[in-house]
């Protein structure tokens, strides 16, 4: 399983709001983000989890994928984050 979501599994978040965490990441990754801090994850985990994505960032897309998001969004909102 992919790492993103098995720790987000891991302290309860439910599989509804892993998609919606990440269909929010495709149309607004600054908002996706603000979520993220919203979903009760201590902060070590928290950090834990930002150092695997900032080191890893295929894991996203592979979560993405697994989720039946299409690569177009992704790269959407990659493109989006860089004009932030």
């Amino acid at each position: 399983m992919n790492p993103i979501i098995a720790t987000l599994q891991e302290h309860n978040v439910s599989d509804e709001k892993v998609h919606e965490l990440f269909q929010a990441f495709t149309q607004n990754p600054m908002m996706a983000m603000a979520l993220v801090q919203q979903l009760g994850i201590p902060p070590e985990k928290l950090q834990a989890l930002m150092g695997l994505v900032m080191t890893q960032p295929q894991l996203i897309k592979e979560a993405a994928a697994s989720l039946g998001i299409a690569d177009g969004e992704l790269e959407k909102a990659k493109q989006q984050y860089k004009n932030q």
